[in-house]
């Protein structure tokens, strides 16, 4: 049925349409973009095939095409393409059609509660790999990201955040209810959202942080090349 394969096609195929959309031209954000998502994958895709060796996590065959790379299903690795691009394009259009957020503000303190919760989780929860890894993980991202940009993106990535999870819980949603991708709850803290372990809410905010702060550092980085060769 290949239904896997089917929701990467959906996730990305609307974001890859309108990126050619005039006002975003999210098309022209690509040299920036699509190194942010390389750079993601290196760092996530090991983790899935460690998790998934451990037995955090599988995956249903019915539902795959039976390709797999290092023990992962195709449609695993190209998750962490699709995804990833979906988000951003959400995070840039969000930014482009509405500016500066009115959650900036308050996002430092946001922040500042998340981080302290997290850390709380992940130390009162040490013998459950996925909750520990992910909180403590999302943690150290966060402060790295605090220490390249400061406060300067917070804003914008929460609302971009809060967009995102209408399209998350409907994919993962279906991933996880029939299940596709199922998981061992002597790993996680057996809440789910439906069928959704609580976990997949801090690690696909990890998921985005990760490639919104790889996508900026790129573009800054580009822009100081840009003038020095003026």
């Amino acid at each position: 049925m290949y239904i896997y394969l089917w929701l990467n096609l959906l996730t990305i195929f609307f974001p890859f349409i309108l990126s050619f959309d005039k006002r975003v031209a999210f098309y022209k954000s690509w040299p920036e973009l699509f190194p942010a998502i390389f750079l993601n994958a290196l760092f996530f895709i090991p983790w899935d095939i460690y998790f998934t060796q451990r037995g955090v996590w599988g995956f249903n065959p019915e539902y795959l095409l039976g390709i797999y790379v290092f023990g992962l299903p195709i449609e695993e690795i190209l998750f962490f393409v699709t995804v990833p691009y979906a988000c951003i394009f959400i995070y840039q259009c969000l930014n482009v059609y509405f500016g500066e957020s009115r959650l900036q503000p308050k996002s430092p303190l946001f922040t500042l509660i998340l981080v302290a919760f997290l850390t709380f989780l992940a130390i009162f929860n040490f013998s459950r790999l996925y909750t520990s890894a992910t909180a403590f993980t999302l943690v150290l991202m966060w402060l790295a990201h605090y220490k390249l940009f400061g406060s300067q993106f917070m804003g914008r990535f929460y609302r971009a955040y809060l967009v995102h999870l209408i399209p998350f819980l409907l994919v993962n949603g279906v991933l996880t209810a029939i299940p596709i991708v199922w998981y061992n709850n002597a790993y996680n803290l057996n809440h789910r959202i439906y069928s959704i372990p609580v976990e997949d809410t801090w690690y696909s905010m990890l998921l985005l942080l990760l490639p919104v702060s790889l996508f900026e550092l790129i573009r800054v980085k580009r822009k100081q090349l840009v003038a020095d060769a003026v």
